[in-house]
């Protein structure tokens, strides 16, 4: 990240970040907000609520198994949506069984680094991945 062009506010803030253990990969995906939205014709949609508090909803576009897109919605830390820009990133092109084979290491590896205290929020976006092809098979299966 070029912070030599980063508006001031970013600035500070990515410097925050940074300081606290993220990754630059981490926090260019908290910054962009990477994948944040609504699939409106999800073929699957679950939300998931962390001990922490923190919460997230996964929006997945399924064709022939395999996931053509995702996207998340969450309540949370930065760590909450640096993980849900990464797994949603992770997924795609993958088949079910691929991605819901995804860990919450892996989506540490992916993002580079995470403070220690924040490494709960890639189980958080896991879980709610988890939960969304869960509910996607037990549709399609009584179908």
């Amino acid at each position: 990240m070029d912070t030599e062009q980063t508006p001031p506010d970013e600035k500070a803030m990515v410097e925050l970040l940074s300081k606290a253990g993220y990754s630059e990969r981490a926090i260019n995906y908290y910054l962009e907000k990477l994948n944040v939205g609504i699939i409106e014709d999800a073929e699957a949609v679950e939300s998931y609520k962390g001990l922490c508090g923190d919460s997230m909803r996964i929006y997945l576009k399924i064709a022939e198994g395999v996931v053509r897109d995702a996207k998340f919605q969450a309540i949370g830390c930065a760590g909450a949506f640096a993980s849900g820009s990464a797994l949603t990133e992770m997924v795609k092109g993958k088949s079910l069984e691929e991605a819901q084979g995804i860990t919450g290491e892996d989506v540490v590896e992916h993002l580079g680094k995470m403070p220690g205290p924040k490494l709960h929020c890639a189980r958080l976006a896991v879980d709610a991945l988890r939960k969304s092809i869960e509910k996607y098979r037990k549709e399609h299966e009584e179908q």
